[in-house]
């Protein structure tokens, strides 16, 4: 074998072993929260966890916290909150049917999420946006109308 032969397998070895979920290793919950795709970043997932967003069983917690199989996270993004279980860990970031996987959420949280998202696209139905941008006549008459009202009279 010659030398680029036995670096490729070594490469290949060494890409097998990180994309392995070894259950026996503890994961970086910053880490685990990109490779599970619940952010696009792990500096959005370190910035959501020392926001409060995340916690680790009940906890508030750090970007460093170690991640084990049958933890609790209670996730809050946006208007949504998750909450799952740890059922795999994860050092890469997968194909979202596979970051699928390495979580369990509870059936109450799926249920609060659902309402959720309907009580949102309720509220957007009943409040529709407008067809288009004002044009330069009808800002006019907006900023007349705002500054007509909004300067105290004595």
């Amino acid at each position: 074998m010659n030398y680029l032969h036995t670096h490729s397998l070594a490469l290949i070895a060494d890409r097998d072993n990180h994309m392995s979920t070894d259950s026996a290793t503890p994961t970086r919950l910053d880490k685990w929260l990109w490779a599970a795709r619940f952010y696009k970043t792990r500096a959005q997932a370190s910035e959501a966890i020392n926001g409060g967003h995340v916690k680790l069983n009940g906890q508030r917690t750090k970007p460093g916290a170690r991640v084990q199989i049958g933890d609790q996270l209670f996730i809050r993004k946006q208007s949504l909150s998750f909450d799952i279980t740890v059922r795999e860990l994860a050092q890469r970031r997968s194909p979202a049917s596979v970051a699928q996987q390495l979580y369990e959420e509870t059936a109450e949280s799926v249920t609060r999420r659902e309402t959720q998202q309907a009580a949102r696209r309720e509220a957007a139905r009943l409040n529709p946006r407008p067809t288009h941008k004002p044009d330069k006549r009808e800002r006019r008459k907006i900023i007349r109308f705002v500054n007509k009202y909004s300067q105290e009279k004595p």
